[in-house]
């Protein structure tokens, strides 16, 4: 299975999809290769996903931080462990308390094999992820996008993907989701590297 996990593979990636859509090649050249930002696979890297929904990156650190800082060594055990007002304390809503016991309680219990997971391909991996509580289609698309360097996945739920793509066109009104993803299918076997590139120029403030 190809996957996007050096440089070089990424701008591979990135010159079939600037075959396929010449003005991604012309955003490519104008904003530079994206870093990589690999994830490690496993629980740690699910767990961030989950911290992470529906707030800003910089909240999503700290509560990280306080949350890596209870749990020592982090891991299923010790989340597990914690309890529901140790992990509240840490900054986790009550929701994502319970999210990352359900999460972790899957996988100590083996309800989840997450190599077996590794191994599906990209919808089975997305139904099987989903089925956790707490793991969206958004969520488990950028755990195989950044954790595993799959190649073809565009996360169309992401706001800065919508709103990169909005700036880029020049639309009035950020699309919604079905429309964002039927167009990330034009890029298809590359829409990771249409996602990735268009995070990037989002985040130079390009447009």
């Amino acid at each position: 299975m190809t996957t996007i996990k050096t440089r070089a593979a990424l701008e591979s990636s990135l010159d079939a999809l600037g075959r396929i859509d010449p003005a991604m090649k012309k955003l490519w050249r104008k904003t530079g290769t994206p870093n990589l930002r690999r994830r490690k696979p496993g629980f740690e890297t699910l767990m961030r996903v989950i911290v992470g929904q529906q707030i800003s990156v910089k909240a999503a650190a700290s509560i990280w931080l306080r949350l890596t800082e209870t749990c020592q060594p982090f891991n299923e055990a010790t989340v597990l462990a914690a309890g529901d007002e140790k992990l509240r304390a840490a900054g986790l809503s009550r929701a994502k308390t319970a999210y990352a016991q359900s999460l972790a309680e899957a996988l100590t219990e083996r309800r989840v094999v997450l190599r077996r997971v590794h191994r599906m391909p990209d919808d089975e991996a997305i139904d099987t992820l989903v089925d956790l509580k707490g793991i969206g289609r958004w969520s488990a698309e950028c755990y195989l996008l950044f954790a595993l360097g799959r190649t073809d996945l565009f996360p169309a739920a992401d706001l800065a993907l919508a709103n990169a793509y909005q700036l880029w066109q020049g639309h009035d009104a950020r699309l919604k989701e079905p429309a964002l993803r039927t167009i990330a299918e034009t890029w298809q076997p590359q829409r990771s590297a249409a996602a990735r590139l268009l995070w990037h120029a989002y985040g130079l403030d390009v447009f």
